[in-house]
């Protein structure tokens, strides 16, 4: 199987020129069939699109900005107000509590004016009368002392 020197070069160059173009064939092959698996369909945007849609975005964003300092704006206003109103309800609740001791001392003095009104009937005739007297008093005295605190609202 010695083939002559002068058969020989020219098949090996034959080969390697025939190796060569099936390579290149398979490559074009590959590309081909590539570009028809995902074709562009839809053109890349601009820079003029993209500058377009940028400053868009960017206006928006500033309206969203304001809108949100406005929000905020009104949130700190809103936050005053609750504690102008916390603060208002602290002060009733004192004064709800003040009033409240106020009468029950007022329910107490009642009771002690029920009770000697009650045992000046009892007794009767002239002991009623100098009893009351005293009441009379009573009730003078108690309505001074309701009246000394100041203001009423």
């Amino acid at each position: 199987m010695n083939a002559p020197v002068r058969l020989r070069r020219p098949l090996v160059v034959l080969g390697v020129l025939l190796s060569l173009l099936a390579g290149v064939a398979t490559i074009r092959a590959a590309a081909v069939w590539t570009a028809a698996g995902s074709p562009l369909v839809a053109k890349p945007p601009s820079v003029e699109s993209l500058q377009a849609a940028l400053a868009t975005e960017q206006s928006r964003s500033a309206a969203l900005l304001a809108q949100l300092g406005e929000l905020t704006a009104g949130s700190t206003e809103l936050t005053a107000a609750l504690d102008v109103a916390r603060n208002r309800i602290a002060t009733d609740a004192a004064q709800a509590d003040e009033l409240q001791a106020s009468l029950k001392t007022a329910k107490g003095k009642l009771a002690v004016l029920d009770q000697s009104i009650r045992q000046a009937q009892a007794v009767g005739g002239r002991a009623a009368s100098a009893s009351v007297g005293a009441p009379a008093a009573i009730t003078a005295q108690a309505h001074d002392e309701d009246h000394e605190g100041g203001d009423d609202d």
